[in-house]
């Protein structure tokens, strides 16, 4: 899930370079479309945050029996 998280991130990031540099560059800006394209750096993000406390919570819950069994 950070993988997946990692990659939409990338691609909302390349979409905002490639919608902010017509603004720079004075030529036309693009449709609204392709701003909508760049929230996909939100939710890259978000993916990426809801994957890393997921592993998170799977490592404590691996952890807690083996040091339930190591202090008896």
């Amino acid at each position: 899930m950070v993988r997946l998280g990692v990659i939409v991130f990338g691609v909302g990031a390349v979409a905002t370079l490639i919608t902010v540099a017509p603004l720079f560059l004075g030529l036309h800006p693009l449709p609204s479309a392709a701003y909508f394209v760049c929230m996909l750096m939100g939710v890259g993000f978000a993916l990426s945050a809801a994957g890393l406390l997921r592993s998170i919570t799977a490592q404590r819950r691996a952890a807690d029996p083996a040091s339930r069994s190591s202090r008896t």
